[in-house]
């Protein structure tokens, strides 16, 4: 029952329980290599789950990586009474 929405590599593929099973490294490996986006796993018929590929985390931010970039004036805190009275409008 394994069937291809997209021609070529890296579509959507469907599959049944029995395949899943039968086959699952075969399906993680077309996952793995992009030969397959994502995998359905159909019960009679159905779809009741997907296999996809995991997303790499984003990389931490690092704090200071614009340091010596820019001047910060010394009045920053000062109140500004432009921006006080947009805060006040409704």
């Amino acid at each position: 029952m394994a069937s291809h929405s997209a021609a070529g590599g890296g579509g959507r593929r469907m599959v049944n329980m029995l395949e899943a099973k039968t086959h699952l490294s075969r399906l993680v490996e077309a996952i793995e290599t992009g030969a397959a986006s994502e995998v359905v796993i159909a019960r009679n018929g159905r779809p009741v789950a997907r296999l996809t590929a995991l997303q790499e985390p984003a990389p931490p931010r690092s704090l200071g990586v614009a340091r010596g970039q820019f001047t910060v004036p010394d009045s920053i805190d000062t109140a500004n009474p432009l921006i006080a009275e947009l805060f006040e409008q409704p």
